[in-house]
């Protein structure tokens, strides 16, 4: 019987020694670095600085996301040109010309958001010192002024509202130029200066019933300017804009205090004043004012502003 060919198994001559350098294993040793390739272009490493320097810029800059985005773009640029004329890497010049497009849009519209807002000389002075104070942005006040509402004028005499004839639902305005004069019946009220509402105690009392008409008479003392809101629309934008709804309602109760001193001392404002021949008493002054919208409303601050009322008529009583 033959042995041999039923043993698997195979001789291996003793001098023999396996070469494991050039055998099956070389697979493995392909993923290794043994030897390092040569450094890549100046373009490469340029592009890399690019992408670092914009990382590591810190947030607490005023401009770093335009100089993020400026400096990714650059990067990208420059990602493209290594591919394209050292590298000859098509993947890597569409991925790097995807990234520049989508960085370079972001730098384009961030850059146009920083632009500087031009206002126009007639508002300027209202911006300066009615809503910059606030902390109102350029660009929210430029929506404010540029929709839905216009500048108008009137001469010496001209009336901008008549008691019991003028409505009180159709606008909101701010005087910019000239001297206005509120009288109720013949009597003088207060007058009305630039940077302050016209009709705030309206504005404030239509909020809860519509369909009401002026209980005083507002006339131009002097060659008037005012810019003008058309009232449904102002309120239908003010709701969008929530911040700016809050700036609204502390101006226009400013305003209204303001219009309560003068009522109740018309020589604050104006010295001219001083030499009308009759002066409305106090008790008249403040059922002028109860009825020029009688501050009745559900906020804290109209509650103050009765309080107030109810404090002055004591005085007066005293008096």
């Amino acid at each position: 019987m033959n042995t041999t060919a039923m043993s698997p198994l195979t001789v291996t001559p003793l001098g023999f020694v396996p070469d494991f350098k050039n055998s099956t294993l070389d697979p493995l040793n392909e993923t290794a670095c043994e030897n390092w390739k040569e450094i890549h272009h100046l373009v490469f490493h340029v592009a890399n600085i690019c992408f670092a320097v914009g990382l590591v810029i810190p947030t607490t800059l005023n401009l770093h996301m335009i100089l993020l985005r400026g400096l990714l773009t650059i990067g990208c640029a420059l990602f493209i040109i290594w591919a394209t004329l050292y590298r000859c890497a098509l993947d890597i010049m569409i991925w790097n010309s995807v990234f520049l497009v989508v960085n370079l849009l972001h730098f384009i519209y961030l850059v146009y958001k920083r632009r500087p807002i031009k206002i126009e000389k007639e508002l300027s002075s209202l911006y300066k010192r009615m809503f910059e104070p606030l902390h109102v942005p350029p660009e929210l006040f430029q929506r404010l002024t540029g929709q839905f509402c216009n500048i108008q004028t009137l001469k010496t005499g001209q009336a901008y509202a008549a008691e019991d004839k003028t409505s009180v639902d159709d606008r909101l305005s701010i005087l910019l130029k000239g001297k206005m004069k509120v009288s109720y019946r013949g009597h003088f009220l207060h007058n009305i200066y630039p940077c302050a509402f016209i009709d705030s105690p309206e504005f404030r009392s239509t909020q809860m019933n519509r369909g009401e008409k002026f209980q005083v008479t507002i006339i131009a003392d002097d060659n008037c300017k005012f810019l003008c809101w058309s009232r449904e629309r102002l309120t239908y934008f003010l709701e969008s804009e929530p911040f700016l709804y809050e700036i609204f309602k502390y101006l226009i109760g400013k305003d209204i205090t303001n219009k309560l001193y003068s009522l109740n001392d018309p020589t604050l404002n104006d010295k001219a004043s001083k030499k009308i021949d009759r002066q409305p008493s106090l008790c008249s002054q403040l059922s002028v004012m109860q009825m020029r919208n009688s501050m009745a409303s559900t906020s804290d601050s109209e509650d103050g502003l009765q309080m107030f009322l109810r404090g002055t008529s004591s005085a007066s009583s005293l008096r």
